[in-house]
């Protein structure tokens, strides 16, 4: 679709730079149903249920990069790694799309529930942060609201401009303290799934002790949904992580129609 086409070609440059950053393993937050749960690589799964049938793999399958998975901490202390053949969802087929776009080794899965408070969504950010001891890129999955007025929209609600306007620009400014401070009733009654992986990396950047640079590529709300797409940059090396980056999982076609906001280390 050409309403989407400039966002696809963001969140594939966002995933790139990840790469490019010499971060080619990453770890993939969202926020699901199924949540708390962790999906090691190689699991595989299609975008068939979303009509169309492209398939995509977490890594190549490899027993070396799924003993690497399994020993690798994981960002929820409960977590589960589920078995390879349980379907995988919509943000991790995305996750999957991307790594297989820009090249990237493989990608473990962080399932969030939606309704997990900011406060732990923070702190799992700060043990990401502690818990990695090799370069691993942080791909935030997740949308703004999905209920501004645009042709087709469903449920309009006047509340989600001022939101993603507040988004946009946090951002925009790597504001990690409005990232953390978003309400969970507020997101939840305006359709917001990326809350929880905004403030998990909110929580990741903060554990960096390091200022960081902003650059907003793309805010727009196709479809009565809200994306953003920006880059952030540290001012000094901060590692482990080399990069952040974030991509939205809601769309026509689903797989690449979405949001990024990357976060580069």
């Amino acid at each position: 679709m050409a309403e989407t086409a400039q966002l696809r070609a963001a969140c594939e440059a966002a995933a790139g730079r990840l790469v490019a950053a010499g971060a080619r393993r990453w770890v993939a937050v969202a926020a699901d149903d199924s949540g708390p749960r962790r999906v090691p690589p190689p699991a595989t799964g299609t975008f068939a249920g979303y009509g169309v049938d492209v398939p995509v793999a977490l890594g190549s399958g490899s027993r070396i990069e799924t003993a690497l998975a399994a020993d690798r901490p994981s960002l929820l202390p409960l977590s589960v790694s589920v078995p390879l053949s349980v379907p995988l969802p919509l943000p991790l087929l995305i996750a999957g799309w991307l790594r297989e776009r820009v090249g990237a080794a493989e990608v473990t899965g962080e399932l969030l529930h939606p309704s997990v408070a900011g406060a732990e969504c923070a702190a799992h950010g700060r043990a990401l942060a502690d818990g990695s001891i090799e370069p691993v890129g942080l791909l935030v999955l997740g949308d703004g609201a999905s209920t501004h007025a645009a042709p087709g929209a469903g449920r309009v609600d006047e509340r989600a401009g001022p939101f993603d306007a507040a988004v946009r620009d946090a951002l925009a400014n790597a504001d990690t303290g409005t990232l953390l401070s978003l309400d969970e009733r507020l997101t939840a009654e305006l359709g917001v799934t990326g809350r929880p992986g905004w403030q998990v990396l909110a929580g990741v950047a903060e554990r960096a002790g390091t200022p960081w640079r902003a650059e907003l590529l793309y805010s727009a709300a196709p479809y009565g949904v809200a994306y953003h797409v920006a880059v952030w940059q540290p001012l000094k090396a901060a590692p482990p992580y080399e990069a952040l980056c974030g991509v939205g999982q809601h769309g026509e076609t689903s797989h690449g129609e979405a949001q990024c906001h990357e976060a580069q280390r």
